[in-house]
């Protein structure tokens, strides 16, 4: 059926609700989309698969799931909200960040214009109307000039395809469907599969409790310390008054906080001027190790090696050294995720904790009572897959997304992603997304980038609406050389060295490329203003 054929009568009872724009997930990026519309005299309307706001945050309800972001970073930048806002940590658990969205929602009246529990199965474009018919799973029609899409990079599961996970007799579950009413895993036999953030973080927490707890390892996760703070009463990170500079400045880091990479290459310092570096960037926790470092340190592997060797020689290293920290590298430092630890190293010194490396002892299948590897049949009440999501572009191959011609997004990125700016698809016009692929995204502090593309796109509407156009496509040159552009930075540093959900190495058939944009926040930012300035250069409007 060619998309222009699509009318009320395809529809049950011709019930389509009619949209300027339509705005789908509720996180950080869709929030503020929704808001900022309205206040641009958009009708718009947000929409959710959640009973309720914060994006990745409603899921991630699991114990010991926090944010790696600090605050103020992780917050938006409305004096309306920070005034009248204070956290108790530095870095806020996931209940926290709940109650925060709860907050947003009251601040903005958000909910007059939220659907939830609703989510999208398929858009297709009319070119004839020059409008988006998009479809519900609850029944749900909207018809829309625009599409926005804001799935964020962790929209749809990944659990590995074992043999015999369906004939395991006790729980299996994936740690972003945590149920609501918290399992008692005290004195339990407790499995964790995965060493990413959410494998980390799960950890810290089930070894204070089970009976006996097992980590499944693929790749050591090469965490660096947190640092939490707990704040009281009214204490922040530091006073308000500082705030607005804050938020302005923000955007100019490299990922969009307040850290930057030093002005000086790794081999400038001495050997005792370099340590004295990595450990005061240590000793100030967060990302500071990673991403404040010496500015060579993702591109040389000397430098790299010895950022490493630092990382892998503190003496806080418990038993189990080698499979955790192993003497020969074991891929580049900070080419993979990085995450941040509470205990974690720590926690392998205890009687009933055990690590299993996968390599050497394989997975062979499930069973009724537990995990087969080559070495033992490990026995279980609870199994905990924090194995992941499909990165990126999961959430929008969970949606049938027909364009122009009929063409679907899925088989357009069958060989490969393609964007323009990482903000559109030439051939699916009208349609914009934040925090997808080729932008900064992961690199990218979430509030900082909802509002860096949400105002972009904003501004994008604003400039169809005064010139009265019907529908704006990327033009598929501007797109090939994006695309080409994101692979050029990611190929110059290290990145494609390492096996990462970056690179989509973490989903089996998924086409290896870069992801992420590396070119850093404020160049990102730069290059899509320049765009704008230049009258929406790369862009056909019509």
């Amino acid at each position: 059926m060619d998309n222009a054929d699509v009318a009320d009568k395809d529809i049950p009872n011709g019930d389509v609700e009619d949209l300027e724009a339509l705005v789908v997930g509720a996180g950080f990026g869709g929030v503020y989309q929704l808001r900022r519309l309205r206040q641009e005299g958009y009708k718009t309307k947000l929409v959710d698969s959640a009973s309720d706001y914060g994006g990745v945050w409603y899921w991630n309800r699991f114990p010991g799931a926090r944010v790696d972001i600090t605050i103020p970073h992780y917050e938006f930048s409305d004096p309306e909200l920070w005034r009248s806002w204070s956290w108790t940590q530095r870095f806020p658990g996931s209940a926290e960040l709940r109650a925060y969205f709860r907050f947003v929602a009251e601040k903005w009246d958000l909910r007059k214009d939220t659907y939830f529990s609703t989510r999208i199965t398929a858009a297709v474009w009319n070119e004839e109307e020059g409008k988006w018919l998009v479809t519900a799973a609850n029944g749900r029609h909207f018809r829309a000039k625009y599409f926005l899409l804001n799935t964020g990079f962790a929209a749809k599961r990944y659990i590995p395809d074992w043999k015999g996970i369906d004939r395991f007799q006790g729980t299996w579950v994936h740690p972003s469907y945590w149920p609501k009413t918290e399992p008692d895993l005290t004195g339990k036999r407790v499995a964790v599969i995965g060493t990413g953030s959410t494998g980390v973080q799960l950890s810290q927490q089930f070894s204070q409790v089970a009976g006996e707890f097992v980590l499944f390892q693929r790749t050591p996760n090469l965490a660096l310390p947190m640092r939490q703070v707990e704040y009281a009463a009214d204490e922040q990170a530091f006073p308000r008054e500082n705030y607005t500079k804050f938020f302005t400045d923000r955007t100019q880091g490299f990922g969009g906080i307040l850290i930057n990479f030093l002005p000086r290459a790794t081999f400038d310092d001495t050997p005792e001027q370099r340590q004295a570096t990595y450990q005061k960037l240590w000793d100030e926790g967060d990302f500071h190790f990673w991403l404040g470092t010496y500015h060579d340190m993702m591109f040389s592997w000397d430098a790299n090696k010895e950022a490493y060797t630092f990382w892998r020689d503190k003496d806080q290293r418990p038993k189990l050294k080698e499979m955790l920290a192993p003497e020969i590298q074991p891929h580049a430092f900070g080419c993979k995720r990085i995450s941040l630890e509470i205990g974690f190293y720590e926690i392998f010194n205890q009687s009933n904790v055990s690590l299993v490396d996968v390599n050497a002892t394989p997975v062979l299948e499930v069973t009724e009572k537990g995990i087969k590897t080559t070495e033992k049949l490990w026995e279980f009440d609870y199994v905990i897959c924090a194995t992941g999501f499909d990165a990126v572009t999961g959430g929008f191959n969970e949606i049938d997304i027909g364009g122009t011609s009929g063409q679907k997004l899925t088989d357009k990125w069958l060989e490969g992603v393609r964007t323009y700016l990482g903000l559109a698809v030439s051939q699916f016009p009208n349609m914009f997304f934040t925090y997808g692929p080729q932008a900064p995204t992961a690199f990218c502090n979430g509030p900082t980038c909802a509002e860096l593309q949400g105002e972009w796109i904003v501004n994008v509407l604003n400039h169809m609406r005064e010139k009265g156009s019907k529908s704006i496509d990327a033009e598929e040159q501007a797109e090939s050389e994006w695309t080409k552009g994101v692979s050029a930075i990611a190929n110059a540093s290290l990145l494609p060295t390492a096996k990462s959900w970056y690179m989509a190495d973490n989903i089996p058939g998924k086409v290896r490329q870069p992801l992420i944009y590396l070119g850093g926040v404020p160049t990102y930012y730069k290059t899509i203003n320049d765009c704008a300035k230049n009258g929406y250069a790369g862009f056909n409007l019509k």
